[in-house]
């Protein structure tokens, strides 16, 4: 009886001959899925605002070998991510998975105390960009590569009240809404679309916050299990597993990478 050795097989990557789009890719998760995306063997589209961000991240990408390209884009205005979308596909020829990354925070504040402003702005960023992304990433997963994966970002703050970050947690709620009806609409088509929720995790935006709020990390520490915080990168694999097709039967899931800090 012969036995199969693979010791010397291929390595294939989770996304190998996947094309991506990242949004918010310029700096903390989005970057780590960019980089990890790229790794994992996937031609990567980075969107964001900051043009700096995004040269640098690409330099890194392409620096070890990886394939990646990106646009400047705009999350709140249709027109910029419908083009962002269509340079993926013209620059690659398809669109297979997508990470709907790009969101922001605003300063803690009880809910009559929100300004309209900030109110307006994190709805039009995290609720609606992440709508008009999905929009225009159905549109063209259907045109060119037929089937596919969206991964949303939310937040473990999304599954209960939250003090303070009331208009937040309100916006990554209505993440989870969006993702659990796309998947009961597109999964029919072979469009699997998830969210994440991370925990604390260390990026600009939580050390932002922590500059504000000095003892904020150690105290969500204290209620995480885990007894710390994420790491962008681990975050990031979640994401990666989610939208590979190791995760063929998975759909409509807003999966906690948290440490433990909802149980």
């Amino acid at each position: 009886m012969t036995q199969h050795n693979d010791e010397h097989a291929p390595f294939i990557g989770l996304l190998t001959n996947k094309v991506a789009l990242v949004t918010g890719a310029g700096r903390g998760i989005g970057a780590a899925a960019a980089r990890l995306f790229a790794r994992e063997g996937a031609k990567v589209m980075l969107a964001s605002r900051t043009e700096s961000e995004l040269s640098a991240v690409v330099e890194e990408i392409r620096a070890i070998g990886g394939i990646a390209d990106y646009i400047v884009t705009d999350v709140a205005s249709a027109m910029s991510v419908q083009n962002a979308v269509q340079s993926v596909v013209s620059r690659y020829g398809r669109l297979d998975i997508a990470f709907n990354n790009a969101g922001v925070a605003i300063a803690p504040a009880s809910l009559a105390e929100i300004p309209e402003n900030d109110f307006d702005m994190i709805t039009a960023i995290n609720y609606k960009g992440i709508w008009l992304a999905m929009v225009a990433e159905v549109h063209a997963i259907r045109a060119t590569a037929g089937r596919g994966a969206i991964v949303n970002n939310s937040s473990v703050g999304s599954f209960r009240g939250n003090p303070g970050l009331g208009a937040y947690a309100a916006t990554k709620r209505a993440i989870n809404s969006l993702t659990e009806t796309a998947a009961r609409e597109y999964g029919p088509e072979g469009i699997r679309v998830n969210a994440i929720a991370p925990g604390t995790t260390m990026t600009a935006m939580m050390q932002q916050w922590a500059a504000r709020v000095p003892d904020i990390v150690e105290r969500l520490n204290a209620n995480t299990p885990l007894g710390r915080a994420a790491s962008p990168d681990e975050i990031a694999q979640a994401v990666t597993w989610l939208l590979s097709d190791r995760a063929s039967y998975v759909t409509g899931v807003v999966l906690p990478v948290d440490g433990g800090a909802r149980a």
